[in-house]
């Protein structure tokens, strides 16, 4: 049910259109998250024992990384974390990138959001394992910690409820800012393409998105037993975007880029916003032809290993 209602949530946003719906939601939305994100950092490194948890995610352990090995694999999983955090390899870029401005700054907005992607995740870090720490709790539950740990991390602080109740808005605004993000693109595809009308467009993609949630949903409870490769449908969906699909879409972007399109024709497009872009010229060029499509094959053959 509570499904349903995000959906329903993000194709009202989506139908407002751009300006009026995405871009006037996000300049509420984004704000509040790093606001509340700000506080509950606040609030976690400054309990008794937090110190233990700045440690464990700012002191490197280089016991972990004994081997040519372990050191690989630490960098793929590195890299991964970026695919997945700045949505690369995803229409996301290419949809938003469409909306920009003839003369939008390309390469000053690039570092303002990696910057800012960064420091978000920062802060989340300073948010959780400061508090997982103090309490007594271990940090090995991975994504599920937010939902099965965190709830009795907040029940054992000082005014947990406060504090537990802002943190659940901010991960609330961080699904929806993304959830509406990938629901433009689908939308965005077929207003361009087929003419439909974008409240059409929403509506129909909403839906099938919504649907195909459900089910991915109750994989995790009625569903459980239904198992497409020894996986859920929740966990085989994940695996086929995460692992397959948005490293694929990497790859083919860097070598049409790279090879059909051309260095040039992007520099022609950088320099417009961007003069200073030209010194990148020969670093773009070897990094998209050469450097990015084979780390990023790393990353996919790496992601079908078994654990």
């Amino acid at each position: 049910v509570w499904h349903l209602v995000f959906m329903a949530f993000c194709a009202i946003v989506v139908v407002m259109g751009v300006v009026k719906g995405i871009e006037k939601m996000s300049k509420i939305l984004l704000p509040a998250l790093f606001v509340i994100v700000v506080v509950v950092a606040v609030r976690s490194v400054t309990l008794p024992g937090a110190g233990e948890g700045l440690k464990f995610l700012f002191v490197p352990d280089f016991s972990a990384v004994s081997s040519i090995g372990d050191l690989g694999n630490a960098m793929v999983q590195a890299m991964g974390q970026v695919f997945f955090s700045l949505s690369l390899g995803m229409g996301i870029t290419i949809t938003y990138g469409s909306y920009l401005k003839k003369e939008s700054n390309i390469a000053k907005d690039t570092g303002i959001v990696v910057g800012l992607d960064s420091m978000a995740a920062i802060l989340s870090g300073c948010a959780i394992l400061p508090a997982v720490f103090a309490l007594g709790f271990e940090p090995t539950a991975g994504p599920g910690l937010i939902f099965s740990i965190l709830p009795a991390v907040f029940a054992d602080m000082p005014f947990g409820a406060f504090f537990g109740f802002l943190f659940f808005i901010l991960v609330f605004i961080a699904a929806a800012t993304s959830a509406i993000s990938l629901l433009e693109v689908v939308a965005a595809y077929f207003i361009d393409n087929f003419h439909w009308s974008r409240k059409k467009a929403t509506i129909i993609m909403a839906s099938l998105m919504a649907l195909l949630g459900v089910f991915a949903s109750l994989s995790m409870g009625p569903l459980s037993n239904v198992l497409i490769g020894g996986m859920n449908l929740f966990d085989a969906l994940s695996f086929f975007t995460d692992k397959l699909l948005m490293p694929i879409s990497a790859m083919l972007m860097c070598v049409f880029v790279g090879h059909v399109w051309g260095t040039d024709a992007l520099m022609q497009e950088l320099v417009i916003g961007s003069p200073s872009a030209i010194k990148l010229k020969k670093v773009l060029s070897v990094i998209l032809k050469y450097i990015a499509p084979i780390l990023i094959l790393v990353i996919l053959i790496t992601g079908l290993l078994p654990a």
